[in-house]
């Protein structure tokens, strides 16, 4: 049986409001400032979501970004009997070939995306709940498809509850080193390694004015992204690769959400960078909420600096920086590049879901996840990828 298949088979037995789910209503607003206060309460209580999902990520990506790709806000809001929170899917609505189709917000620059749940609800949710989530969306949305990617089966030791749904393998995978309280430094990277970074840094330590560091200010966050702003395009040329900073209010989301404070200090978009008196050398970017730092973004220079690995020395540099803090865990972001298997040596699973909501549905996801599963079958076998490379490269 197919996925689309069983997903249909489970959830039109399921009525909407099912007395052995704990979900006894939901709420689907088209209006982030309607979802607000409860997207805010859900954030601020003991809950389980990454920090893709907050509010202050989510709503530039919406304004600066979704708007232009005439997608709309859906944003689920599932409630127990007495109307207390214990859901909230932030998920954006587009139609295309004639398919309404609901995906999480963020588009490419969400690595990994969840619901919000009340922690003691996603403890304890069952495949009845989600049956009771399903059918009151089909009841109630017109929908024709949930495509649900890129999640994560478990966040801060807490199982992720739509992995009760049937899924599949995402199609990319997620670099991850976990990070073990009071370890040595050398637990996390070897003393080889470190060897080798610090033979490559005394070249870079000769510079005026060498140091790392975290944007603090928003003269330093301005500065730092001013030069990725001039230098990403130029990598991502030289390695014949589509630039999606460029795309339609992609730069405008990225400033605005660096530039936006947390209430117990950092930003929204964290930037690490390498520099010295006469350029920044290297800078990585990303998402931290106390228990993970996840990367979004890096670059680094053109210039003969670059020789000396600055990328996998600010790596370095930031894993050691939120070691001492007490992180748990940092991923590099989807994708299996050879410079993060020098630092992470297993993967976080993620995965995908393609429910179908409508006869048309069916199909719409049936194709969605055969598309999604043939990538996982390139990506995974070594000729096909290395052939999917040249066709790419021949393209470009």
């Amino acid at each position: 049986m197919t996925m689309a298949v069983a997903i249909e088979s489970r959830t039109a037995e399921a009525t909407a409001w099912s007395r052995a789910s704990r979900i006894a209503g939901i709420d689907i607003f088209h209006d982030l400032s309607r979802a607000e206060t409860i997207w805010r309460g859900l954030e601020r209580q003991q809950h389980v979501s990454t920090p893709y999902q907050r509010f202050d990520f989510l709503g530039p990506w919406q304004r600066q970004v979704g708007e232009r790709e005439g997608v709309l806000p859906f944003i689920v809001i599932a409630y127990d009997a007495e109307r207390r929170p214990l859901l909230l899917l932030p998920l954006a609505l587009r139609r295309q070939y004639g398919v309404r189709t609901t995906c999480f917000m963020g588009g490419k620059h969400a690595t990994f995306n969840m619901a919000l749940w009340d922690r003691d609800f996603a403890a304890e949710a069952t495949a009845v709940d989600l049956d009771a989530l399903i059918a009151a969306i089909r009841e109630q949305s017109g929908v024709d498809v949930l495509a649900l990617g890129q999640q994560p089966r478990r966040w801060r030791d807490v199982p992720n509850p739509m992995a009760l749904l049937p899924n599949q393998p995402s199609a990319n995978d997620c670099p991850l080193l976990i990070i073990v309280p009071d370890a040595p430094p050398t637990a996390r990277i070897s003393h080889s390694f470190r060897r080798r970074l610090k033979a490559k840094e005394r070249k870079l330590h000769k510079l005026p004015g060498y140091r790392y560091g975290a944007a603090a200010t928003d003269a330093e966050i301005k500065r730092l992204l001013d030069w990725f702003f001039q230098m990403k395009p130029l990598r991502m040329a030289e390695q014949k690769l589509p630039n999606v900073f460029a795309d339609p209010g992609v730069e405008e989301f990225v400033r605005t959400a660096c530039m936006a404070k947390l209430a117990g200090g950092g930003h929204i978009i964290d930037i690490h960078a390498l520099e010295c008196d006469d350029e920044v050398i290297a800078i990585f970017a990303g998402v931290a909420d106390g228990h993970r730092f996840s990367m979004m973004f890096n670059t680094y220079t053109m210039s003969a600096n670059s020789r000396f690995s600055p990328g996998l020395i600010l790596m370095r540099d930031i894993v050691d920086h939120y070691a001492r803090r007490g992180y748990r865990a940092i991923d590099f972001g989807v994708g299996s590049d050879d410079y993060k298997r020098f630092f992470c040596k297993s993967d976080e699973p993620i995965f995908d879901c393609f429910i179908p909501l409508s006869p048309r549905g069916r199909l719409a996801a049936a194709a969605m996840s055969g598309v999604n599963r043939a990538k996982y079958l390139v990506k995974h076998n070594q000729a096909l990828l290395g052939l999917a490379q040249k066709l790419r490269s021949a393209f470009h």
